[in-house]
């Protein structure tokens, strides 16, 4: 992937992907979306990765598509890129969601138009004093993409999220803590720290099971009661007898931490 506009680095179990055009507010540009999703595949394969943070370099996590070059585009009269690059967006939307492990959006800033949507996307999201949101599409005459229309109407509602998509409009963090789009916020000196520091806890769960509560959780949030149950049912057989299961249990009774395998 680019070493340039999207960083890579793993430490404690914690990968770390990292938008890096600070100047663009991390605008996302030339193959910057494919460099995103093979962040995610790689991740995905590493047995010493646990957990994945998305975050921006600078003041922002991402401010969605570079509207100079979507200028540009129009100027030609072609749409095919557009195209192609939500087509990679789909992608790797449906590859976050699909992946066992757990990906957090470290929201440093402002998170506009498909920012904003990648962050929702993630499974935890944190952010800071100085988070923003923005479905600011609707600013330049466009739609939401990046699965906006599916991940901000399961978060808010079908009232609050046509109004936010329809104004566009701007909101801070307390008002996104509110609407439940982001689980905690940090304050903006420490911001990084305290979400690695999440991460690494995390990182040191069991694996097998966190992948499960994962989809689980999605499960939940479009099935019946009867197919949760069922899935529930199932998977507990299967972890049961796990050796992550056999840890925490003997930890339990001896009154220690479990040091899981996974």
């Amino acid at each position: 992937m680019s070493e340039s506009q999207v960083l890579y680095a793993v430490s404690a179990r914690v990968a770390l992907i990292t938008l890096n055009r600070p100047a663009a507010m991390n605008a996302l540009a030339g193959t910057m979306r494919e460099d995103i999703l093979a962040g995610l595949e790689r991740a995905a394969a590493d047995p010493e990765v646990g957990v994945v943070v998305i975050t921006g370099a600078g003041d922002a996590f991402c401010a969605g598509g570079d509207i100079a070059n979507m200028l540009e585009l129009q100027a030609r009269d072609d749409a095919r890129p557009v195209v192609a690059r939500t087509a990679v967006a789909s992608d790797l939307i449906q590859f976050l969601r699909a992946m066992d492990k757990p990906v957090i959006a470290a929201i440093n800033g402002a998170a506009a138009g498909g920012g904003a949507n990648l962050a929702l996307a993630c499974d935890i999201r944190y952010g800071s004093t100085r988070t923003r949101f923005a479905e600011s599409f609707v600013k330049i005459g466009l739609v939401p993409d990046w699965g906006g229309h599916y991940l901000l109407t399961r978060l808010v509602g079908t009232s609050r999220a046509m109004e936010l998509m329809m104004h566009g409009d701007r909101i801070d963090a307390d008002e996104a803590y509110r609407l439940g789009i982001i689980n905690r916020i940090f304050p903006a000196e420490s911001f990084m720290q305290d979400v690695l520091t999440r991460a690494e806890q995390l990182a040191q769960g069991p694996a097998a099971a966190l992948a499960a509560i994962k989809h689980g959780v999605y499960l939940g949030a479009e099935q019946s009661l009867a197919t949760v149950l069922a899935y529930e049912q199932r998977t507990q057989e299967q972890l049961f007898l796990g050796e992550d299961a056999r840890e925490g249990m003997r930890a339990f009774m001896e009154k220690r931490s479990p040091r899981f395998q996974s």
